[in-house]
């Protein structure tokens, strides 16, 4: 049995590490998150309206092997606003996702705070079927707060490749 689950587990990193997916270390200049990402990643910033307030939102992603990666960031300067800002966050993406009742689960990563991870379907604006994995998790600094999240987009989701995704994410 034990064989079993090593080999199951060897051939998902395997697929993880198909041509497809030519993983590559990024760093935003938006802040000191480091990616990990299976494709040269696109970059756009636009000011979006988040909790209230109009705030610039940077994104980083890229489409390999039938699925988008991508991680999105904003700054706040009141921490006090970072629950409630991503909890908004999280309820536009159900919505534009047309899904409900994602199973989530805690996501620890070191340095930030307020994480979790949720798998969920839904569908796209045209209609069709998606299955999205996300991460969304916070970071302070003097200055003020980072709110960040991270996706996965897919038809059908590659669970290796979403997990090497989401291991990969580092704070510098």
């Amino acid at each position: 049995m034990r064989r079993t689950a090593l080999l199951c587990m060897c051939l998902a990193a395997l697929a993880a590490c198909s041509p497809s997916l030519n993983w590559r270390s990024v760093r935003s200049e938006a802040h000191g998150l480091q990616l990990l990402l299976p494709c040269k990643p696109d970059k756009a910033s636009r000011e979006v309206s988040m909790a209230g307030a109009n705030l610039q939102l940077d994104m980083q992603g890229c489409d390999a092997a039938g699925a988008t990666f991508a991680v999105s960031h904003v700054r706040l300067a009141d921490a006090r606003q970072a629950g409630a800002t991503l909890a908004g966050w999280q309820a536009a993406t159900l919505a534009h996702l047309h899904a409900a009742n994602p199973q989530t689960q805690a996501f620890a990563l070191p340095g930030s705070w307020s994480g979790v991870r949720w798998a969920l379907a839904g569908q796209r604006a045209d209609g069709s079927p998606v299955n999205a994995q996300a991460v969304w998790f916070a970071h302070a600094d003097p200055a003020g707060v980072d709110l960040f999240h991270a996706v996965v987009y897919a038809d059908k989701l590659d669970p290796a490749a979403a997990e090497t995704f989401f291991t990969g994410l580092k704070f510098e």
